[in-house]
């Protein structure tokens, strides 16, 4: 049976020279993980340059279906976020889209490892960096729009002053693991999945290469396989609704700061 982990390892796919930056060497080559990225952007422009192309009145399928995407995203800024959610919303639609796009990418173009089936969201790596990229735009509005005030977001109101030296480093330690619970939330799901879906094919090829014998076996392996690709098409948007569920949860602890 083929190693279910093999398909997460980073490959070189167009070498580049190594820089040094601050003392530091930083490879430049494009690996699977970066490739995979810049296709799912890629994707995510090209297909709403086709679902606005020829938008109507009665939309088509890609219109309907960039729409509702988009109103989706929309509807979460404005629930959660408020009137002030406008602003915020071309950063959590690119976001739901990009992340999105990456976990479908992996679904649909197979789980082999390479360029075109890799998931870059079953890196830590990447997911980690969309987490410090959501926490740090919401400290940089948070100064933007209240100052110094934005300390408030660690002291809430309404609670006996004894409390706020137990309250206070249990705010600080929460919001400082926000990006690390957004980026294991992404990161296991996504590989945990893609290596369940990899053990049972391989389930199907090792029992049906058995004879008679192990086609029942390859039948059930092969029933599960369906059903939890079937699950995971579900887990890849869920994943990234929930990813801009919880980046319109947190831009609203600082849009609105007094309330906190």
């Amino acid at each position: 049976m083929a190693d279910p982990m093999h398909q997460f390892q980073i490959q070189k796919i167009v070498e580049l020279p190594t820089v040094t930056v601050f003392g530091q060497a930083i490879d430049l080559s494009i690996t699977n993980s970066v490739g995979a990225m810049l296709l799912a952007a890629t994707l995510v422009i090209v297909f709403y340059a086709f679902a606005s192309a020829k938008a109507a009145v009665v939309p088509g399928r890609l219109q309907t279906v960039g729409e509702m995407l988009y109103g989706l995203v929309n509807g979460l800024t404005d629930s959660i976020i408020g009137h002030d959610g406008k602003k915020y919303l071309p950063f959590v639609f690119t976001l739901f889209a990009f992340v999105l796009f990456m976990n479908l990418q992996g679904m649909l173009f197979g789980f082999s490892g390479t360029f075109a089936g890799f998931t870059a969201t079953s890196q830590i790596a990447v997911t980690l960096t969309l987490g410090l990229m959501v926490i740090l735009t919401v400290v940089a509005v948070g100064f933007a729009k209240n100052g110094l005030k934005f300390f408030k977001l660690f002291a809430p109101s309404g609670v006996p002053w004894p409390l706020y030296f137990l309250l206070v480093p249990i705010e600080i330690l929460s919001f400082l693991i926000r990006p690390i619970t957004l980026a294991l939330r992404l990161f296991g799901n996504m590989l945990g999945g893609h290596v369940v879906l990899k053990i049972f094919a391989g389930f199907v090829v090792a029992l049906g290469g058995m004879g008679v014998l192990g086609w029942a076996g390859a039948a059930l392996a092969l029933s599960s396989v369906v059903a939890l690709t079937a699950l995971e098409f579900m887990v890849a948007f869920l994943q990234a609704f929930v990813f801009a569920v919880l980046t319109c949860v947190y831009l609203n602890d600082v849009v609105h700061l007094d309330s906190h």
